[in-house]
């Protein structure tokens, strides 16, 4: 009996990443995969991608969408599903190299069960041989995310499925059916937790996301972040992820959590004020008055969120939470700060 390949649509935003975009094609011209397109949206490059993209001789089609400006992360992967035809979409960053068989093999997995709405592969980080970038994340009562894995030496413990809160945008495989009844990224979000919050939704709706370590690629760590103001990253993180909060969470638990997250945020504002770091002080105020500024959109979201909603607050966190003692949640703290 013949097998049956559903088109897959590969999504890759980019912007000014001529010099990983080369490696990306290369190995995505490898895959074993039969059938899929490429949807390549730029956010107005000027280092030659869109040249490239153009010239490189594609074993498929390739499809792309020019924007004049940097548009972020999230509207451009909107952008890129309202063109796609595939049963599945898959997200991947443009600093990726793919395994051969990865995608193959997630799309057999999903397949073969229908609650799993989300799916994403081991991330090794491609900088750091053996080391990994990701392999899920969970949410916890503080409204912040425990990342694991991150930053890990590859051990035995990584090598079984799971469950997980959200998967990594940097490459994470999407049943169209869950983008059709709960959307895809929030517009709103320019960059940066946005995968986390579709997740989320995809959880409410009813749908899993998994970890699949059955195969992997490979992420160069920050390779777009790292061309932007630290400054605009971290405000986008904190706005979006306040955003998230409001939107998601049932009412029992909405004001539990959110308070908890905003007295860490006081808490990390008397730590600038005090250390006389105006600028991160202005930062975490900008992204808290964002979303008071645009609360009553917000909740119009909450309201069509909640509407979808199958699965409690309690289940979500029982099955994909982890709690985050204060040591480790500071140790986390500062090795952020070391890096901004």
């Amino acid at each position: 009996m013949k097998k049956d390949y559903p088109l897959v649509s590969i999504i890759i935003v980019n912007w000014n990443g001529l010099s990983v975009l080369k490696e990306c094609f290369g190995s995505l011209s490898k895959i074993d995969y039969p059938n899929w397109e490429l949807i390549l949206v730029d956010n107005g490059s000027k280092d030659g991608s869109l040249d490239f993209a153009r010239s490189y001789k594609f074993p498929f089609r390739l499809k792309i969408i020019e924007n004049k400006t940097n548009l972020g992360f999230a509207e451009p992967n909107n952008q890129g599903y309202e063109i796609s035809k595939g049963k599945y979409i898959l997200l991947l960053n443009n600093d990726t190299k793919v395994n051969r068989d990865f995608l193959t093999k997630l799309v057999d997995r999903m397949e073969m069960d229908p609650e799993i709405g989300v799916c994403q592969p081991k991330i090794y980080l491609m900088e750091k041989p053996g080391y990994l970038d990701n392999t899920g994340s969970y949410i916890t009562k503080t409204g912040l995310l425990k990342h694991e894995g991150f930053l890990e030496k590859d051990s035995p413990r990584f090598d079984k499925e799971k469950q997980i809160f959200a998967a990594k945008g940097a490459c994470m495989l999407i049943k169209r059916e869950v983008i059709e009844k709960v959307g895809l990224f929030d517009k709103d979000f320019f960059a940066y937790f946005e995968e986390s919050d579709f997740c989320w939704r995809a959880w409410i709706a009813g749908y899993k996301t998994i970890y699949f370590p059955d195969t992997h690629i490979f992420h160069t760590l920050g390779a777009t972040s790292k061309k932007m103001n630290q400054f605009v990253v971290n405000y986008h993180s904190i706005k979006n992820r306040i955003a998230s909060l409001i939107k998601n969470l049932q009412f029992k638990n909405l004001f539990l959590v959110l308070l908890s997250h905003l007295f860490i945020l006081a808490f990390i504002s008397i730590f600038y004020l005090l250390r006389f770091q105006f600028g991160k002080f202005k930062m975490v105020a900008s992204a808290v008055g964002w979303n008071l500024i645009h609360l009553p959109e917000l909740l119009s979201k909450r309201k069509k969120i909640q509407k979808l909603r199958v699965v409690s607050d309690g289940k979500i966190f029982k099955d994909v939470g982890r709690e985050w003692p204060l040591r480790q949640m500071f140790d986390h703290f500062r090795k952020v700060e070391a890096n901004f």
